[in-house]
């Protein structure tokens, strides 16, 4: 058994076991990545869709995914590369097998459709096949990246070292000793700042707010960030929810000391019933808005995510 310190769970796990994000488990009596180079979605996107609307704006990215998160969201939107039950027995069926390549490309085909094992060298040089097209790097998305924290600092590094970019898609629920070991080589960062309670964060979602809030405190020292919450019906929606959320994002300051807050973007978002939380309406597009006008008493650029 050895203890995982990816997050504030600090899951002890038994060897040959996962833990509770679905992607770490123990080997040898040491946690590692089992999830390591597994890709499960890639894709060529417009860099406002991680969404960064302030960083090289008009450019296109790279962005990858794994399996696994470390939160509880019922109402993710990519549930099924996750936590759904088809996303854990994934990772179960993985547990016990090793990576393999076909060749020497680094590049491997396996499970059918549902997930390919990928070196960091291969997507770099896939990163850097797709500058024709206007790619400016790669972006780890889609799942929860800081779980697989190993696979993102190798392959960034090695981004970093064709003069590209890097881009980070976190809910944030990372301890600062495994963010310091990628934040040389991250350019931007779209962080989830699901809500401002310890509530909706623990009973809801199983996370940790004061863990998301030093996260994006220390974030914002050494890159570009952007933030984006989810407005819940019922939940996080309240305008003096918004006001004191808005309020600490303006307070934040960078790494002389100089508070910088009111220039980073938070982008606003609907919520549409799915996966779990299917139980409900859509936001309120005028709440929305009117949220937008609340958090703007605070920030320069306040963006409606999907309105």
């Amino acid at each position: 058994m050895a203890e995982c310190k990816v997050c504030f769970r600090h899951c002890d796990i038994k060897e040959g076991q996962l833990g509770f994000c679905g992607a770490r488990t123990c080997s040898n009596g040491e946690v590692i990545a089992n999830n390591y180079g597994k890709v499960t979605a890639i894709a060529l996107d417009p860099i406002e869709k991680k969404p960064l609307s302030r960083f090289n704006p008009g450019s296109m990215i790279l962005s990858v995914g794994s399996y696994g998160c470390n939160l509880r969201c019922p109402f993710c939107q990519n549930y099924d590369i996750s936590w759904s039950e088809g996303t854990m027995e994934l990772a179960r069926k993985l547990l016990n097998d090793k990576d393999k390549t076909d060749d020497d490309s680094g590049y491997a085909d396996v499970y059918e459709d549902r997930i390919d094992v990928i070196s960091p060298e291969y997507l770099a040089d896939l990163a850097g096949f797709y500058k024709k097209d206007g790619n400016i790097g790669v972006a780890f998305t889609y799942n929860e990246p800081m779980i697989g924290y190993e696979f993102v600092r190798d392959t960034a590094r090695l981004v970093s070292e064709k003069g590209m970019k890097n881009v980070l898609v976190s809910n944030g629920t990372a301890e600062l000793e495994v963010l310091e070991e990628i934040l040389p080589y991250i350019d931007a960062m779209n962080i989830d700042l699901k809500g401002f309670t310890d509530e909706y964060y623990r009973d809801l979602l199983g996370g940790n707010r004061k863990m998301v809030m030093d996260f994006i405190e220390r974030a914002v020292k050494d890159c570009h960030v952007e933030l984006t919450t989810l407005i819940i019906p019922g939940e996080n929606d309240s305008e003096e929810e918004m006001r004191e959320l808005s309020s600490w994002v303006a307070s934040l300051k960078d790494h002389k000391g100089s508070t910088i807050g009111r220039d980073i973007p938070l982008h606003i978002s609907r919520f549409f019933p799915r996966f779990k939380m299917t139980d409900r309406n859509a936001t309120d597009v005028k709440k929305v808005y009117r949220l937008v006008e609340i958090a703007r008493e605070n920030l320069k650029y306040v963006y409606t995510g999907n309105c």
